[in-house]
């Protein structure tokens, strides 16, 4: 076999590639794996990861100031956001090359440049063409292109999380989880953060009466959110950004020292050059059949957000994708995914979790729906951290007693959350939930209640 012939090229060394290329060469393949960025990406480079680990500085802050009046004294806590950033940088600085190690030594080749398809079974990385019988596009996602004058002036994640000094003054564009997690991040850290949405009621993916009680959580800590505000430009001045904004009939400026883009992502394939290998795609991603096979190429798969399915735009799901396209290649047809009881969370201070279903999809579907709403804000593992915000809203289908939807907004309440998806996935029902003993006092031992 040629050196640039391959049973499976992988497009995009994240966390979804990698995984398909491992598992395929494992089963004997000659497989290579290629990316213009270094290897690991979005969630561990530019995501999820170093985000959280921003996070944790945050959540120091928030708790001190929690325990205020209660034995701690925290009117000289601080955060120091270059060594907060030397500490996330000791975590991102040695993946790619980690990765790179891991795929060498699963006999994975490993390949870097800008991928872009020749004809249906060949790509060009930097002028070399490659062959292969089948290719994974597990590419990931970017941020959406906006047109309003001044967008230019925005910078993505990407720059927000490698950022060498914090703002003092941030616009955050968009309601949905890159906004409203950095913005609670910057506020503990010291900035002034104003959140603008064009909706009603942002992160719309969630249950509204806990998005209501964590916006007011938020703005107790700092986090500004104006509502139904559309931006109509961004103005470079000669130290900040002017920022003019629309309110029904109301125009409005604010002057800040960044701009951040939360306002959504699309997949991240236009450079692919995809109708030379006669692959479908549209604004969600490559259009795949339920066995991630491309519809209009059967030697090209998609995972990720990449590919138009059904699933949550998650690292998980784009992993679990990827493993399931991987087995369809090394036997066809064998395997479709399973997006239910999946969670995903707002990874703000408090989080805001959801598994399942929302209310009003429950009862639009027919479904004898038992809605168990709340208060935990006075419960005892609340009360112990000092936290004064805290629900949950478990949906239960009555004739089978279990959980369709849980919706949680709490401290380390993510957690809770892959508890009541694993029973989710095996059908428990609420009354074998409340049997279980939990080890107490734990925040695990609040399920029962809960439910």
């Amino acid at each position: 076999m040629s050196d640039n012939n391959y049973e499976l090229l992988v497009i995009g060394a994240g966390m979804a590639g990698i995984a398909a290329a491992k598992k395929t060469a494992s089963r004997g393949w000659r497989v290579g794996i290629v990316d213009a960025l270094p290897y690991g990406g979005t969630c561990a480079l530019r995501g999820c990861d170093p985000k959280k680990i921003l996070r944790r500085a945050a959540e120091i802050v928030d708790s001190a100031r929690l325990f205020a009046d209660k034995g701690i004294n925290a009117d000289d806590l601080s955060v120091n956001w270059a060594d907060l950033m030397q500490h996330k940088h000791g975590f991102t600085d040695p993946v790619p090359e980690s990765m790179e190690k891991g795929l060498k030594a699963a006999g994975v080749d490993t390949l870097h440049g800008i991928a872009t398809f020749v004809d249906n079974n060949h790509i060009e990385i930097d002028g070399t063409k490659f062959q292969a019988n089948k290719f994974l596009i597990a590419t990931g996602a970017v941020p959406r292109e906006l047109n309003f004058p001044g967008h230019e002036h925005l910078i993505d994640s990407t720059g927000f999380l490698n950022l060498p000094e914090l703002p003092r003054r941030i616009a955050f564009i968009g309601g949905g989880f890159v906004s409203f997690e950095f913005a609670h991040i910057a506020a503990r850290a010291g900035s002034t953060p104003v959140v603008i949405d064009r909706g009603r009621i942002p992160l719309k993916g969630f249950d509204p009466d806990l998005v209501e009680l964590l916006l007011k959580r938020g703005e107790s800590a700092g986090v500004a959110v104006r509502r139904e505000t559309t931006i109509t430009s961004v103005e470079k001045l000669t130290q900040g950004f002017r920022v003019t904004t629309q309110q029904g009939d109301t125009e409005s400026t604010m002057d800040v020292d960044l701009v951040v883009h939360g306002a959504g992502r699309t997949a991240d394939l236009d450079r692919l050059n995809l109708e030379a290998a006669n692959v479908a795609f549209g604004p969600r991603g490559i259009q795949v059949s339920e066995h991630l096979q491309s519809t209009t190429n059967p030697d090209v798969y998609a995972a990720g957000d990449a590919a138009d399915t059904p699933g949550m735009p998650l690292t998980p799901v784009a992993v679990f994708e990827a493993k399931i396209a991987a087995s369809n290649m090394l036997k066809p047809n064998s395997a479709t995914p399973d997006y239910s009881a999946i969670p995903t969370a707002v990874l703000t201070i408090p989080e805001l979790v959801r598994v399942g279903m929302l209310e009003h999809e429950a009862k639009e579907s027919g479904l004898n729906v038992d809605v168990r709403f709340t208060d935990t804000s006075g419960w005892f593992s609340s009360y112990r951290i000092g936290e004064t915000t805290g629900a949950t809203k478990i949906l239960v289908d009555k004739s089978t007693d279990r959980i369709i939807g849980a919706h949680l907004l709490g401290h380390d309440y993510a957690e809770l959350a892959n508890t009541i998806a694993l029973a989710m996935k095996n059908g428990l029902t609420t009354r074998q939930i409340k049997a279980t003993t939990a080890a107490y006092p734990s925040t695990g031992s609040d399920l029962g209640s809960m439910v």
